[in-house]
């Protein structure tokens, strides 16, 4: 019997919290709320003004202190965004990136989530250090990044969401499942963005692409992101408002509510005066193919 059938199954809807500006945490959580979003994806210097953030600033007084804020209102911090450059050619720079990230690592249970997220680099990095070779330079640095990001992760009992990008060294679900592979650890795991898998290679492939991510990494999303695209007269991906491209939302829902149900999904590429209409558009698909399928 399919998961819907037996039960109804909630949008556990949030957002970027940079969405709404640069604000204190008090006064972001409140609009947060006031825009009927679950949770946040929580970049700390994006977000708030309550302190700079810097490296070292954080203890479990703070942390407690902005979940606080967003729990008053109802709303979860989701998860920890960190997006470092873990392939950086400078060692000091790609260092004091996994520094930050292994200090969000530690307090991630202290602000309410398990999962601290990132990206994992331009896949052109290193070409012009290693013209022939710059594809493996570059995944062997990202290996050695995310092999020790996940022993930090494992410490702590919290989760990596390592993000795919078809422009980046995990440019695929074929290479997300690969690194899971190599790295063996449980705490990797994958923040599933939809329109990142796509570009002008596989985008009529996209119902294709979508089954494929689910069967190969549906045991270790943790997180999806959500926005839409169109692709542009020189084939090149524009993003465009939730429900106005070509992404397919019904074929995407039915995954998820088959797959992941409760998951946390996160919208991307908001502003502020659509994200009534964004939302709207997201919940009543979401309940319209659970209503298809029971």
């Amino acid at each position: 019997m399919k998961i819907w059938e037996e039960r109804e199954i909630m949008m556990n809807l949030g957002i970027l919290a940079h969405t709404f500006g640069k604000m204190k945490s008090r006064d972001l959580a409140k609009l947060v709320h006031e825009h009927g979003f679950n949770f946040v994806q929580l970049a700390l210097a994006k977000a708030l003004t309550d302190f700079d953030y810097r490296y070292g600033m954080l203890s479990p007084g703070l942390a407690n202190h902005i979940a606080e804020q967003f729990q008053s209102q109802g709303v979860r911090i989701g998860v920890l965004g960190c997006y470092i450059d873990p392939i950086h050619p400078d060692p000091e720079i790609r260092r004091d990136g996994i520094n930050r990230f292994k200090e969000h690592l530690k307090y991630a249970r202290a602000f309410g989530t398990h999962i601290v997220a990132t990206e994992t680099g331009d896949l052109r990095t290193y070409e012009q250090l290693y013209p022939e070779k710059y594809i493996e330079k570059g995944w062997n640095t990202l290996r050695e990044t995310v092999e020790e990001l996940a022993e930090e992760a494992e410490k702590w009992g919290v989760l990596i969401g390592i993000e795919p990008v078809a422009s980046n060294t995990v440019a695929s679900t074929a290479l997300m499942k690969r690194l899971i592979e190599e790295v063996a650890s449980p705490a990797v795991h994958v923040v599933l963005d939809p329109v990142n898998l796509l570009d002008r290679h596989n985008v009529e492939r996209q119902d294709e692409v979508l089954r494929d991510a689910f069967t190969q990494l549906s045991d270790r999303i943790a997180l999806i992101h959500v926005k839409d695209f169109k692709m542009n007269e020189q084939g090149e991906k524009a993003y465009a408002m939730v429900g106005k491209g070509e992404l397919n939302y019904p074929l995407l829902f039915e995954l998820l509510q088959q797959h992941k149900p409760l998951i946390d999904i996160s919208l991307e590429e908001g502003v502020v005066p659509t994200l009534g209409e964004s939302s709207g558009f997201l919940r009543g698909l979401w309940e319209q193919v659970q209503r298809n399928n029971s």
